[in-house]
């Protein structure tokens, strides 16, 4: 599934090509999506991309009478090609630009979402997330504060949208490396130190990744059509098995909320 670093990129890719040209048509193929797709998105035909945002996973294109809100699912790929190109299974969206460009959006597996979002309104999906981990609104304080008497293992903690959206798996599993922290700990027996440490590295590798253009996935390449650059610097994200680089004791492997989780018994405590 693309984490927060891989829509990023996306938006970044997409960005130049969409920013203060006119969405000329809204194409929609396929409707049954991860939610059916509302008519209310031609609402923005006609009208000037002002932004391209992005909160959590989902993608914003801004224009003056709403937003369209994009999420990607687990397998979906937005490229920007001439309109006229032709189409390839699971093609199931096109916004058309004036340009004759359009961002086109394939999902085999159609788990992914494009909704319409009114002026001055928010969708529900969009409430009650925590803070952006890239912003100062992110900070020790916050995950020190909230994982007082938290239970839950450490990276289910960290992998709370309410606490903090965007720390997906690999880059959990790859920043409690970093802090020398064992993902299965509970989180309320962490103490401050080591959740500033915590908070730095997760800000580290997802900074890092964006810049290297997010994790190569087999479902996950850039707007321009190259996969990510970031797997291959990934410690213990999919080693099971091999030796870890720091201490060369094999990494380890278990399930922890329905998610792969890997970690070295030895540098993580």
């Amino acid at each position: 599934m693309p984490e927060l670093p891989e829509v990023e990129v996306s938006r970044l890719g997409v960005s130049p090509h969409l920013i203060n040209n006119t969405i000329a048509n809204v194409i929609v193929r396929e409707r049954r999506m991860r939610w059916p797709i509302p008519e209310e998105v031609s609402l923005v035909v006609g009208h000037k991309v002002n932004n391209v945002t992005r909160r959590a996973k989902y993608l914003l294109i801004e224009t003056a009478v709403g937003s369209l809100v994009i999420h990607l699912g687990m397998s979906g790929k937005l490229r920007v090609i001439d309109a006229s190109t032709p189409l390839i299974k699971h093609d199931h969206v096109d916004i058309v630009l004036n340009t004759g460009q359009c961002l086109r959006l394939n999902d085999p597996r159609r788990f992914g979402a494009v909704l319409f979002q009114a002026p001055d309104t928010q969708l529900g999906l969009l409430d009650n997330l925590g803070p952006e981990p890239l912003t100062e609104a992110f900070d020790e304080s916050r995950l020190y504060t909230l994982s007082r008497d938290r239970k839950s293992p450490v990276k289910s903690f960290i992998m709370d949208n309410a606490v903090v959206v965007g720390v997906g798996n690999i880059y959990a599993n790859e920043a409690l490396f970093l802090s020398g922290i064992d993902p299965r700990r509970q989180a309320g027996r962490i103490g401050a130190e080591r959740y500033k440490r915590l908070t730095h590295n997760i800000k580290q590798v997802l900074a890092k990744a964006i810049a290297q253009g997010g994790t190569t996935l087999k479902d996950f390449a850039q707007t321009d059509g190259k996969p990510g650059y970031f797997a291959q610097h990934l410690n213990v994200y999919g080693r099971k098995g091999e030796d870890c680089e720091v201490c060369s004791n094999p990494i380890q492997s278990k399930v922890i909320g329905q998610r792969n989780t890997f970690f070295c018994i030895h540098c993580q405590r």
